[in-house]
């Protein structure tokens, strides 16, 4: 099924599913303990979609996609109510041995 997964999607939409890699505090702790990688991904993202475009850019095998939804935060400017926007993060986990090189270009 995975052969025909990657069939279906085509380079353009995997090439926009990713749009960062989170580097936080957290994120980083995340990635050490738990072999996981963190990504801003678009919010109608799916977690083939992720895995696809992951192995695509990256050249590396995903063993696993974990998504979350954020609701983004009220916050006042100066007297105007805002809003921070929605995220939606997939945590990228990596089959052993395999590791994400941020360093390549993407052709």
């Amino acid at each position: 099924m995975n052969g025909q997964v990657k069939a279906n999607l085509s380079t353009e939409r995997l090439l926009q599913v990713l749009l960062a890699p989170i580097v936080t505090e957290k994120a980083t702790f995340v990635a050490e303990k738990n072999q996981q990688i963190a990504f801003r991904v678009v919010a109608d993202a799916t977690k083939p979609e992720i895995k696809a475009a992951v192995e695509l850019l990256f050249k590396a095998e995903v063993e696993s996609v974990q998504v979350l939804n954020t609701k983004g935060k009220a916050k006042r400017f100066g007297r105007f109510m805002g809003r921070r926007r929605n995220e939606r993060k997939a945590y990228v986990s990596l089959k052993d041995g395999q590791e994400l090189d941020f360093s390549q270009e993407v052709k």
